[in-house]
């Protein structure tokens, strides 16, 4: 299919939508906003392989087994993540049952070992030898800035714990925009983001145009389309924190993005399109 862009732009119409009537604004916010954790898939997904495998040498089958799963879950909170890996340990059989850990567990060793770079980055951060271009992906602040100048309500909804989400929002200095930070708690009852756009709906008697969910993930803009809200598709690049990433591409255009971009680029003109100015 011929792909449909505002004219001079990388802005991607994928669905014409009504623009100008968003009154609140939900943000994913790794990969979307935050490059923090940029390479968390690579290390997800060794962890998922040695689990399952345990002493077995891994094989081809398995590998992609888990690329699958991480790759269809994107932006869902980790421990259904680890819950879908729990139900893989057991499903192959290759570790004793005394063995295999509850989701909670599994979570702790990735949270481990992805908290090692992470923290390495805010590190360089804080001493100046990361600067915060290099740790957002390009024009976030730019795009957040125009967005505050509406008369938006803006928040942040993510699959990573609370307390490490709203850390690292101020570390990148993205927090003072949002009214509210979210993500996963112990109790997954509790939260999530379907639950988050569901409850902003019925609390604000809101229409569902008059909801914009922008995120890299495609369980954020799944939701947002059941809800009859819109979609906006972060496409990008997360390595070099710019620019078309097509395999992302094409995974949120089949959860059901109307808007996608590669970043915040053009921001200046992705707002006035959003806002329904010439």
């Amino acid at each position: 299919m011929e792909r449909r862009f505002l004219p001079g732009t990388q802005i991607e119409i994928v669905n014409e939508v009504p623009c100008g009537q968003f009154k609140h604004v939900l943000f994913d916010f790794d990969g979307t906003i935050s490059l923090l954790r940029e390479g968390w898939q690579g290390i997800m997904g060794p962890v998922c392989v040695e689990m399952i495998c345990g002493d077995t040498p891994p094989t081809p089958e398995i590998e992609r087994e888990v690329a699958q799963m991480i790759d269809e879950t994107t932006g869902i909170q980790t421990i259904f993540q680890m819950q879908r890996l729990v139900e893989m340990v057991r499903a192959h059989g290759l570790v004793p049952e005394e063995q295999i850990k509850d989701p909670y567990g599994y979570k702790e060793v990735y949270n481990d070992r992805l908290m090692v770079p992470v923290r390495e980055r805010i590190a360089k951060l804080q001493k100046g030898e990361l600067t915060l271009e290099q740790a957002t992906l390009r024009g976030a602040h730019r795009f957040l800035d125009l967005l505050s100048t509406q008369n938006v309500t803006m928040y942040v909804f993510s699959g990573t714990d609370q307390d490490d989400v709203r850390n690292e929002a101020g570390v990148v200095k993205a927090a003072p925009y949002f009214k509210e930070i979210w993500g996963a708690v112990r109790s997954i009852e509790e939260y999530s983001k379907e639950k988050v756009i569901r409850e902003i709906i019925a609390q604000h008697d809101l229409h569902g145009t008059e909801v914009l969910v922008v995120g890299d993930g495609p369980v954020e803009l799944r939701n947002v389309k059941e809800h009859g809200g819109v979609a906006l598709g972060i496409a990008s690049n997360e390595v070099k924190g710019c620019g078309w990433d097509e395999h992302k591409r094409l995974r949120l255009l089949r959860a059901g993005a109307d808007i996608l971009v590669p970043d915040f680029a053009e921001a200046d003109k992705l707002v006035d399109y959003l806002f329904a100015k010439s």
